[in-house]
């Protein structure tokens, strides 16, 4: 039997101010069994688009010329499993369908008009898998460059990378419709205001509501030669119990069960999303790494150390454990010193409440430029002891 699934969706016409479809779901509808799907999207407007399985975990992938489809069931739609869907960069969206196990797209069609219809049928089955396709829209990263950079000795400002977590499709913890991509972007805006009138060059691993893959934002700080980098979070986690500032550091194993949950939490979203890279296959560049990880390893212990010590000294309420060790594949960077920075626990009520505040996030702010400060100072010490 043929299990049909339509969802239906009528797209407001964009505002003069707003080049964006409004997506609205209109009506979900789905019987049968697992052995065939079809699903009916209906737009305003037709749109350049693919569609296509991946396997581990499966799903439909259908990319789209940007769609705005925050209007979609949180919890994922009847009969076909979780949702995930939102922007991926500008101009560009994603939605995800989880499937329940291998099957494979017999049929794609669009029939263009206003509105526009697309149909996709998938039957039971193996489809041959591999990595996405990269898009247009999706550079790949660059290859690790590991020529010894100049570090900061003190004579020049610092380029500051700031990395707000999440974005786009990845909207991140959510907590009464505020969500952590939107937080972090915020607060990382508020910081470089800081930063910048400390006179230091502040650049963003993403600067709107857009999603950038792991690997993809040490790729930014690279490309700019970024002294450090700070990763911005403010994960939930599901039963409480977690509060306060935590600073982390890469550890080749991760110091307690929130670490682990957090590490992994983020390195699956990456997967699902289809940007995961495979690491560095090169031996004598394996070798090189190692070398530069070893000197960036210190430093990037120096100054979760100077955070820590910094927000401690400003009054920000901090985690029991607030300096802790776990494998983050945005710390991996072998040439920048990184840490992460949870400002704290949106499932944690204080401590959503203090992020929320912008007196709050003000002192944040000025204490993390405060020992960013400190931390270079110490850094530029140890410059001038190895050039002796």
């Amino acid at each position: 039997m043929i299990r049909f699934l339509c969802l239906l969706l009528v797209l407001a016409l964009p505002v003069a101010a707003q080049d964006m479809p409004r997506a609205t779901v209109v009506a979900v509808a789905g019987e049968g069994d697992a052995e065939e799907v079809e699903l009916t999207l209906t737009l305003d407007r037709a749109v350049p688009w693919r569609v296509f399985v991946e396997a581990d975990p499966w799903r439909l992938v259908l990319d789209t010329s940007e769609v705005d489809w925050s209007t979609l069931p949180a919890g994922g739609l009847d009969g076909i499993g979780q949702t995930l869907a939102g922007r991926i960069s500008p101009g560009w969206s994603r939605l995800l369908l989880a499937l329940d196990g291998p099957m494979v797209v017999t049929a794609a069609s669009m029939a263009s008009g206003s509105p526009a219809t697309i149909t996709v049928t998938l039957e039971e089955g193996t489809p041959r898998t591999g990595p996405l396709v990269p898009l247009a829209w999706q550079a790949a990263p660059a290859p690790i460059d590991v020529t010894p950079r100049p570090r900061q000795d003190g004579s020049r400002p610092l380029v500051v990378a700031l990395d707000p977590g999440h974005g786009g499709i990845d909207s991140g913890a959510e907590r009464g419709g505020v969500t952590e991509a939107d937080l972090m972007l915020r607060f990382a805006g508020e910081l470089a205001a800081v930063l910048r009138r400390d006179g230091h060059q502040v650049v963003f691993t993403r600067d709107g509501d857009e999603f950038v893959g792991l690997r993809g934002r040490t790729t930014v700080a690279r490309a700019w030669s970024a002294d450090l980098l700070i990763s911005l979070h403010a994960d939930a986690v599901e039963g409480g119990g977690a509060e306060g500032a935590t600073v982390y550091t890469l550890a080749d194993s991760d110091g307690d069960a929130l670490s682990a949950e957090l590490a992994e939490r983020q390195a699956r979203d990456d997967l699902l999303l289809g940007v995961e890279l495979p690491e560095q296959g090169d031996e004598i560049a394996r070798v090189l790494i190692d070398l530069a990880q070893a000197e960036t390893a210190a430093r990037s212990e120096a100054l979760a150390d100077a955070l820590v010590e910094g927000l401690g000294e400003a009054g920000v309420r901090l985690h029991k454990r607030p300096r802790l060790g776990a494998r983050f594949t945005v710390l991996k960077a072998p040439d920048i010193p990184s840490v992460l920075l949870e400002l704290g626990f949106m499932s944690d009520p204080t401590d959503l409440a203090n992020l929320m505040s912008p007196d709050w996030r003000g002192r944040m702010a000025t204490a993390v430029a405060r020992s960013v400060e400190a931390w270079a100072e110490i850094d530029a010490r140890a410059v001038t002891r190895l050039r002796q």
